[in-house]
């Protein structure tokens, strides 16, 4: 027999924290979060290296990206119902469950799709570089999923920050042939960017309001003042990658700020933000 999947509800928390508009959760909870972060970034690294992207790039790795999230936080939650620890889910994972026969056909979707964009618009040399990265998700599902002891090579943190940048740059770097130096300092930030946003939802999620440990200050911290110092010294000579990587140090001190004021929001709240915050290339897109 299953289990229930509903969260339970912590009424005194709810009363004195602070909330996400409806919209905002939404966003989250249908793991539109992390294909809209992955998409902004995309193009912010082409716009950072001049090159122009065809339409169906953003639109391929959007749907990529959901139907990996969709499979994962499913995946997720079927685990957690067979081993009966509920408990470890987040409201993200019930809300896939809740949903699954909603949540699952969409993926399916989205994988034809993907499929389809790959196979009519998708160059052969493009193909065999996706592939990796393709190889690569599947790999970290099966780590994750399954009992195999691939995961305890890297931290599934580090795993999920290095196969999400070179899911954001591939479209970029096979489009050009004049990558300098500036761009990889911005592509290992960004990696280190998206460890960091994992690393804090894992220790907010884990820890809870009452935890007196060391907050995620100084990993944040070091990693704002590196990015904002190589903004300054990139500017001259490569101005468009330092003011992608000023964003970059920019979300880093926002996720800061999260952290020191994550006991006045909900767990969702500040789930939603933490992605939320990556979003800063916007102001460089929109110009």
């Amino acid at each position: 027999m299953e289990q229930s999947l509903n969260p339970p509800v912590r009424l005194e928390t709810l009363d004195r924290a602070l909330d996400a508009p409806s919209l905002l959760r939404l966003w989250h909870l249908s793991s539109l979060d992390a294909p809209t972060v992955a998409a902004v970034w995309s193009l912010g690294f082409a716009k950072a290296a001049g090159v122009r992207l065809p339409e169906w790039g953003p639109v391929l790795l959007i749907l990529v990206t959901w139907c990996v999230y969709i499979s994962d936080r499913l995946l997720d939650a079927r685990s957690a119902q067979s081993a009966r620890q509920i408990h470890r889910l987040r409201q993200r994972h019930h809300f896939h469950w809740r949903h699954r026969r909603v949540f699952f056909p969409l993926a399916l979707v989205a994988a034809c799709m993907s499929a389809w964009i790959v196979i009519s618009f998708m160059p052969s040399e493009a193909r065999e570089r996706n592939a990796l990265l393709a190889m690569a998700c599947v790999a970290y599902l099966s780590s994750v999923h399954t009992r195999t002891k691939f995961r305890a090579l890297l931290p599934k943190e580090l795993l999920v920050g290095v196969i999400f940048t070179a899911g954001c740059v591939l479209p970029t770097i096979g489009r050009t042939e004049n990558i300098f130096a500036a761009f990889l300092v911005v592509m290992v930030f960004f990696a280190a960017l998206a460890w960091l946003n994992c690393h804090a939802i894992e220790r907010w999620e884990a820890v809870g309001e009452s935890c007196s440990d060391p907050q995620i200050l100084p990993a944040a911290g070091l990693l704002a003042m590196a990015g904002f110092l190589g903004a300054i010294i990139l500017f001259a000579a490569h101005s468009s990658e330092a003011a992608l990587l000023g964003t970059g140090a920019a979300s880093a001190v926002l996720l800061v700020l999260l952290d020191g004021i994550r006991g006045r929001l909900t767990p969702l709240a500040l789930r939603t933000a933490a992605d939320l915050v990556l979003l800063t290339p916007l102001v460089l897109l929109l110009r």
